[in-house]
Formats: structure tokens, C-alpha cells, sequence
């Protein structure tokens, strides 16, 4: 079912309509972008709208709204220059539209540190349950405690690295390491279960909460952004290691 197809009624698992939380769309085609604003709404949230990238920037500084849903064809300034422009100052969430066939905007929005993207045409459903998991993944960071049923500490410590989930901060070498939220749920995943592999369909399920269809790359592209930023990104890594044709392995002695 497309937005054509849309019927104006509420959800039945009326998840959203409890949060209120706030969303900005951006996007130039104003059918569309009425029709995901309404569509939204419907669900409970509070959404508002922007058609050009040279005045989104200012709006989602702003703002700071919980969620941008930003396309990447944009008048005045593309997505991925916005993208780059807001991401050391704004701490939400961003999730990409794009209309290529390519993976190649999908790859660069996820290294500019975008937390997902749904292509077009946007199939509705599909979008909402985006944006619901990715919002369901900061609340569950948000509401963790210092000692949790399923046996995690709040602090996890690996040598020089320290990872704390309440505060929602990593540091390396007391140094704090600026991550986006799925870069940050990605390495809490795989810290937590040190010393065993994990597979991609596993990650891809945990964190994005639908089943892994084989070609989406954002695993491996945020894995490689988290090499990077962890000082971990030559050619043999020694804290985040690919096991080939099995999955990545977070080591819980690498220094």
C-alpha cells in the first residue's frame, strides 16, 4: 500500500498515540509531504514541515525536534549537505528519504551519520515502523538503570574503553567519542555480548526491528564508522573483527 492508497484512520497497535513526540518532515513535494504529515499525525505525533534544505538546517537546530525525516533532493541545499551541516549539533534522530536505485546515497547519508532511510516510493506502513524502532531504541537507552534484569551493567569497560548506557556517552581513553544513536546501540549490541560473534540478521533485527532482507549495507557501513572513530579502522582491526562468513566479533581484551 502507497501513500495513494492511504486511508484516513487511526493504527490499531496505537503505539505512537501516547509519545506526542515531536517530528520534522523535509521534503519538497508537497503532496508528499502532506500526506506523511497527516499520516503521522494520525498516529499521534506532532509533526511540521519544510520544503527547502537551505532554510532546514536553521529549523532542525532549532527545533530539535525527536525526528527529521529528511529526503536528499532538496531546492537551495541537498539532504546530505543539511545532513553534514546538523549532525555534531543535533542530538536526535534522522532518517533519509531517497528516490535512487543506488546504494550510494543510502551508503554516504549512514556515514554522515544518518540512523536509517526508507527509499521511495514510501510505502507508509513501512515508514512508521521506521521511525517507531528508532524511537523505541532511545527510549530503551534512555530508560536503562544501573543494574539491569538481564545482567548488563550501566558502565561497560574494555581497557581504555568505557561505555555507559544511562548517560548514553562512550569515552576512549578519557576522551568522549561523539556517536550517532545507532552508532551508539550498535556498539552497546555488540559490548555487550564481548567475546561472541553476532551475525547480521541478528543486529539488523535488534536495532532496526524487522528481519534482514540480505542487500541492506547499513550494518557494515556503521561498523566501519565505529572502527574510525575508535581508532580501530586499518586493515586488521583488533576490537571490532569480521569473522567472515559469520559476523563481526567484538574483542573484550583489545586495547
Amino acid at each position: 500500500m502507497g501513500f495513494n492508497a492511504l486511508k484516513p484512520c487511526i493504527d490499531n497497535k496505537g503505539e505512537a498515540l501516547q509519545e506526542n513526540q515531536r517530528i520534522l518532515v523535509v521534503e519538497d513535494d508537497k503532496r508528499l509531504s502532506v500526506l506523511i504529515r497527516d499520516y503521522l499525525r494520525q498516529q499521534g505525533y506532532q509533526v511540521t514541515g519544510e520544503r527547502r534544505g537551505d532554510r532546514a538546517a536553521q529549523r532542525i537546530l532549532h527545533e530539535q525536534p525527536a525526528l527529521v525525516v529528511l529526503d536528499l533532493t532538496l531546492p537551495g541545499k541537498d539532504g546530505l549537505a543539511v545532513l553534514q551541516q546538523v549532525r555534531a549539533e543535533y542530538g536526535g534522530l534522522i532518517l533519509i528519504l531517497t528516490a535512487r536505485e543506488d546504494d550510494m546515497d543510502q551508503v554516504a547519508g549512514l556515514e554522515m551519520g544518518a540512523d536509517d532511510y526508507v527509499k521511495k516510493p514510501v510505502e507508509p506502513r513501512l515508514l512508521l515502523a521506521r521511525i517507531r524502532a528508532l524511537l523505541r531504541r532511545t527510549r530503551a537507552a534512555d530508560s536503562k538503570q544501573p543494574e539491569q534484569s538481564d545482567g548488563y551493567l550501566d558502565e561497560l569497560n574494555f581497557g581504555g574503553l568505557s561505555i555507559s548506557r544511562q548517560a548514553h556517552r562512550v569515552c576512549l581513553e578519557s576522551k568522549t567519542i561523539d556517536l550517532t544513536t545507532n552508532e551508539f546501540e550498535l556498539l552497546l549490541l555488540l559490548a555487550a555480548n564481548a567475546g561472541t560473534i553476532l551475525d547480521r540478521d541478528t543486529i539488523y533485527k535488534v536495532l532496526r526491528g524487522i528481519d534482514y532482507d540480505g542487500l541492506d549495507r547499513s550494518v557494515d557501513v556503521s561498523i566501519s564508522r565505529l572502527r574510525k572513530k575508535l581508532g580501530d579502522a586499518s586493515s586488521s582491526p583488533k576490537r571490532i573483527k569480521t569473522i567472515w562468513g559469520k559476523g563481526y566479533l567484538f574483542v573484550k581484551d583489545a586495547w
